[in-house]
């Protein structure tokens, strides 16, 4: 009989406490619920320790194997940093496939890079500028390593560390709109409104938001290009959001005006993304960085 305590058995014990079941687990780790079921018991008999509550329905994890589980967590934390080291060996450098949207990449990117750069000169910078949800899509299919997006999409095996909050206001042409007085929204509304794509975690943000106002854009013009809008914007199509201080020298230049409303956008929170199930440690790194250079204020920053 096998009395000893694998990294596979702690591995599906966390899939089980995150997911609430032994089905989801094994469709997390793919594999079957006769094979998850079999590492539990072996868990079980190896630790001594009753991992289910049976008094309980479902997946409950007993008191005791609380504490069990909070050592598993440290084991396969440990086992991410081992790999890490190991992809590092020979000298070979770390790969860091970044996703970040057009905002980011207009703002943010450059600082980061830079700052990277210099505490890790081995590492390996791909990026990849994208909307949101492609970008969530692809980190989801192990094809990016961390993103950098608006808060509008969660999934239970992603880390979500916070970076900072874009404030936003509404701009047209100058002269398009009076704004001598404050405007409500669905003042704005009788304007065609210029807006990203669906696929834009901060349109996602604002188009239920909206909703919520009772709010139904009656002309709408997308483009899944931000540079694309502005040039939509300053030649007068319509209105649109826009964050305040990136583009405050559009304002300064006289090409747009900021347009005042009764009703203030709620900030976008930016955040940055990656899976947990995947070695981490390093990412988690990066990630701090991102919070350290995430100053979404000014164009081409370094």
């Amino acid at each position: 009989m096998n009395t000893q305590i694998t990294l596979k058995q702690f591995e599906t014990l966390f899939w089980i406490s995150r997911l609430g079941t032994f089905e989801r687990a094994a469709s997390r780790l793919a594999t079957s619920q006769s094979a998850v079921s079999k590492r539990m018991q072996e868990l079980e008999r190896a630790s001594s320790i009753e991992i289910f509550d049976r008094s309980q329905r479902g997946a409950r994890l007993s008191s005791k194997s609380e504490e069990l589980l909070a050592i598993a967590e440290k084991m396969l934390d440990l086992h991410d940093q081992i790999a890490d080291v190991r992809q590092s060996d020979a000298g070979r450098p770390h790969l860091l496939r970044l996703g970040v949207t057009e905002l980011t990449a207009m703002t943010e990117l450059p600082r980061l890079v830079g700052t990277l750069r210099d505490r890790y000169p081995a590492l390996k910078i791909t990026p990849t500028v994208e909307m949101s949800r492609t970008l969530f899509s692809a980190l989801e299919d192990d094809q990016l390593d961390l993103i950098i997006v608006p808060g509008a999409f969660r999934l239970p095996e992603f880390f979500s560390l916070p970076l900072a909050a874009v404030e936003n206001v509404w701009m047209a042409k100058k002269g398009l709109i009076d704004t001598s007085q404050a405007r409500s929204l669905r003042e704005l509304a009788d304007y065609p409104m210029l807006m990203q794509e669906t696929k834009s975690g901060s349109s996602i943000l604002f188009n239920k938001w909206l909703q919520a106002q009772g709010i139904a854009v009656q002309e709408a013009m997308t483009s899944d290009s931000m540079t694309a809008l502005l040039g939509l914007l300053v030649a007068g199509f319509g209105v649109s959001y826009l964050p305040a201080r990136c583009f405050s020298y559009l304002v300064d230049e006289g090409l747009l005006e900021v347009i005042p409303t009764e009703e203030r956008l709620p900030p976008v929170p930016y955040a940055a993304m990656y899976r947990e199930d995947r070695p981490h440690s390093l990412i988690h790194k990066v990630a701090e960085v991102a919070a350290e250079c995430a100053y979404f204020d000014r164009s081409y920053q370094s």
